[in-house]
């Protein structure tokens, strides 16, 4: 099968949401615990409900996630675990008389957060062993607004070291391993929440996405994976990489509990009705997007395409190749040349001195050493590069992506999530792309970092298992500001597309 390839175009699906089960509800209404295999099947959604109508007690919960977490603890997911914090936390949710009802959405759910996500009295190491003293005191924002909705926090999620790589492989702590193969990567570098997801330890993830790192673990592991748009969601308290493109985000087995947590941090509708496919225009851009994908998910693009078309989209093409190579040309100068100032900035948030040349020559992960060696000296990025970058070629990114949602009339783009499956630990430094040789960095955010430069929200779909028996994913990406819309829309190409893949090992762990 060729790697370059022409899409050929030539109503069906429920209007309501998916649970992550695969079982559609109904609005409003909850299932009975009898229809659940297991407390660790619960939606975030699901779960909440339950808890705060008293049918499920909130400590029988975060015990069944603790045990899960621990029988998939050579899985790499997590960094750090208290389990008696949290027994402690739903013990007085228990004794506790139940919220109001609406007051507390995510009422009594454990939720996971990335380790470069504060959380006040458990260690940030932003995946490097240098900074495991490191406990902050404060909250970040999103961690605040997640714990005022009901949240509790399950624990604190393996990475690819400062963030800095796209495959979850953290030399310093040890890889995340992909559910449906240890043996390969989860994709990163929000790999961590990946593995906890995937192996149904956690309902909800929160994470951050520079140019990926929320999409591209979701869509190698099968999931959910939303990218708001840029500052919409609160940014402080998040160990940065670049502040023009960091926002944090959140990985789920379905959509709708990421439509749960974007209420829950930023006051959108708590439940939006999926969208209709039926006359629904999506920009197609082969160009860049589309071009090169490894044959394993070229073809289970196309197909889902077509699922796409079947059910009423309307598939139009469109050329955003500009944007592809002002991504290429600039993003790398924009956050090369943020990063320094932005962790000095969060480090003095915490009292902690500053040292760049020490945190360089801490980094134990060969893939990510360079980028910080590039920041010194003659290869430090010129500030005349950076304004240029910055000032002229994402402004000119923004106006591309404004021109071609206006004149095509477009609800979104679509295009696989990443153009290749999940890479095996220990050769994903290089890996092979429609058989040639190329850094695993630039193969995996190739598609999803256009829109983090340009700060757009996007979605991760779960396409289904590719013929090489791996994940795969397809992206949505809206128009800036128009997140409750593309969760919306997201929630009716769920509904078309087959229901997620659980990972075999899933099954056996529900046997035990």
């Amino acid at each position: 099968m060729p790697c370059n390839f022409r899409l050929f175009f030539g109503a069906t699906g429920s209007n309501w949401p998916k649970t992550c089960t695969g079982v559609q509800l109904l609005p409003h209404f909850e299932p009975s615990m009898n229809r659940m295999n297991a407390l660790t099947d619960l939606s975030a959604r699901e779960a909440a409900g339950l808890m705060a109508r008293g049918e499920l007690r909130a400590t029988d919960y975060a015990q069944a996630l603790l045990e899960r977490a621990d029988a998939i603890a050579s899985y790499g997911a997590l960094l750090h675990l208290d389990p008696e914090a949290l027994r402690t936390a739903a013990a007085e949710l228990d004794a506790s008389p139940l919220p109001t009802p609406g007051t507390h959405p995510l009422y009594g759910v454990p939720l996971a957060f990335k380790d470069n996500i504060d959380v006040a009295g458990m260690p940030t190491t932003a995946g490097s062993p240098w900074m495991a003293d490191h406990r902050p005191r404060i909250h970040a924002g999103v961690t605040q607004r997640l714990l005022d909705a009901g949240a509790l926090v399950l624990g604190k999620t393996n990475l690819h070291e400062w963030s800095q790589g796209v495959t979850g492989h953290n030399h310093g702590f040890g890889p995340s391993r992909n559910p449906f193969d240890a043996e390969r990567v989860t994709g990163g570098s929000s790999g961590g929440n990946a593995a906890l997801l995937g192996l149904r330890a956690a309902p909800a993830a929160i994470g951050t996405d520079t140019g990926g790192s929320v999409r591209v673990p979701a869509a190698l592991c099968g999931l959910v994976g939303f990218r708001p748009t840029t500052h919409r969601w609160p940014d402080d308290g998040l160990v940065p990489i670049s502040p023009t493109f960091d926002t944090a985000g959140v990985m789920a087995r379905c959509v709708d509990d990421c439509v749960l947590v974007d209420h829950a941090v930023a006051g959108s509708p708590l439940r939006v009705n999926p969208t209709p496919l039926a006359g629904v225009r999506l920009g197609v851009p082969e160009a860049y997007f589309w071009e090169e994908l490894d044959p394993p998910v070229a073809q289970l693009a196309r197909e889902r395409l077509e699922l796409l078309r079947e059910a009423g989209a309307v598939l139009v093409h469109c050329d955003l190749a500009e944007a592809g190579a002002l991504f290429r040309e600039a993003s790398m100068t924009i956050s090369l040349h943020e990063i320094l100032p932005a962790l000095a900035a969060y480090f003095a948030r915490h009292g902690r001195p500053f040292d760049a040349r020490a945190l360089t020559d801490a980094v134990v992960s060969p893939d990510v050493r360079p980028l910080f060696e590039r920041l010194f000296g003659s290869t430090a990025i010129a500030p005349e590069a950076y304004a240029h970058a910055l000032l002229t070629l994402r402004p000119r990114m923004q106006a591309a992506y404004r021109e071609c949602f206006a004149r095509h009339e477009l609800a979104a783009l679509v295009f696989p999530t990443s153009p290749l499956t999940a890479a095996r630990i220990g050769e994903d430094v290089e890996v092979s792309l429609c058989g040639r040789r190329t850094t695993a960095f630039s193969a995996y955010i190739r598609n999803t970092g256009p829109a983090g430069m340009a700060g757009l929200p996007a979605v991760s779909l779960p396409m289904g298992l590719a013929f090489d028996g791996l994940p795969a994913g397809l992206e949505i990406t809206g128009a800036e500001g128009s997140d409750p819309a593309l969760l919306a829309l997201a929630l009716g190409i769920e509904a078309v597309l087959p229901n997620a893949p659980i990972a075999p090992v899933v099954e056996k762990l529900a046997s035990r």
